[in-house]
């Protein structure tokens, strides 16, 4: 589940300006001794890792959520965002995320590949967004706990993950910020795209 000490869900409507998009939201995974093919992950030549889910708010590019650790080999993505997040979004709120959530546009998020979507305009905004996320990526692989194979107790992984985000959004609050983006997204109406969703989900992962 997420922190609730920096962490805070509800900070996505810091600056907010009546977006559908509030977070962007990608899947983030780090080394771990070999084990079983579940654990197995593409990041690392299929070496085992643990996977987390990450959102940032958009407009301040602070720490909103995290979730995990996942088995690589069995959680993509989309399984981690349906598992949890996407019951937290508000009505009508959606997530900026890559093609590897498409299967949940347009109604809970807008990607590259989202159906009706496509503006060149926007095209530059939308990838300015994802080049951000990643550079929170590099941030926590700055820490050599993170970065490393992790040879302690794997057990102990998820709270080592946890203590190096909340120092990571303390230094995003206190003078190290991430770039600014200038973000508008256009109004979309999901109504048309509601019953076919539910059928999907009815299928489960």
């Amino acid at each position: 589940m997420h922190s609730s000490l920096q962490i805070v869900w509800k900070n996505r409507y810091t600056n907010d300006r009546l977006n559908d998009c509030l977070v962007s939201v990608d899947g983030t995974d780090f080394q771990k001794p070999f084990q079983s093919r579940k654990f197995r992950s593409h990041k690392f030549k299929f070496g085992s890792g643990l996977r987390y889910e990450v959102a940032l708010c958009i407009l301040t590019g602070w720490l909103v959520w995290i979730n995990g650790p996942y088995e690589p080999g069995i959680w993509n993505d989309i399984s981690i965002f349906r598992n949890a997040l996407r019951s937290m979004l508000g009505t009508g709120e959606r997530v900026e995320a890559d093609d590897g959530y498409r299967g949940d546009s347009p109604v809970f998020v807008r990607c590259p590949s989202s159906i009706g979507e496509h503006d060149p305009t926007r095209e530059s905004m939308q990838a300015l967004v994802r080049r951000r996320h990643e550079t929170v990526n590099k941030r926590f692989k700055q820490w050599k706990i993170l970065k490393d194979v992790f040879r302690g107790d794997i057990t102990r992984h998820g709270l080592a993950f946890r203590v190096v985000s909340i120092v990571t959004q303390l230094a995003i609050e206190n003078g190290e910020p991430l770039f600014s983006v200038d973000y508008e997204d256009p109004d979309f109406d999901n109504y048309y795209f509601k019953d076919e969703v539910k059928d999907d989900n009815d299928n489960g992962f």
